[in-house]
């Protein structure tokens, strides 16, 4: 996943959660209600910062920013048996924050 806007992501498919750590120290985000199928469309797309840009942050999925990048894994999730994941720290939804 090349991205020069985006450094990882993490989706927890049965919390429905897409975690996104940005490159240059603009933080991490955790979206909320973000469906598989949303997930998928967002993995495949040629370009992960046109598509956070244009499409993913129209819907306004509730979001917070994570302290930090602890509990994600720069994997490919698709790789995990039945897209288990490890869910971390910060599993609550916070307020709403300034996106990177």
């Amino acid at each position: 996943m090349p991205s020069s806007v985006i450094s990882a992501m993490y989706y927890d498919a049965a919390r429905q959660t897409l975690t996104i750590v940005y490159r240059a120290r603009r933080g991490v985000y955790r979206y909320y209600d973000v469906t598989p199928d949303e997930y998928e469309e967002f993995r495949h797309a040629p370009s992960k910062g046109t598509y956070l840009n244009t499409v993913f942050k129209a819907r306004q999925h509730p979001y917070e920013q994570v302290s930090s990048d602890h509990g994600i894994h720069l994997v490919d999730q698709s790789a995990r048996p039945n897209g288990e994941g490890n869910h971390g720290e910060n599993d609550h939804k916070g307020s709403h924050r300034r996106e990177p």
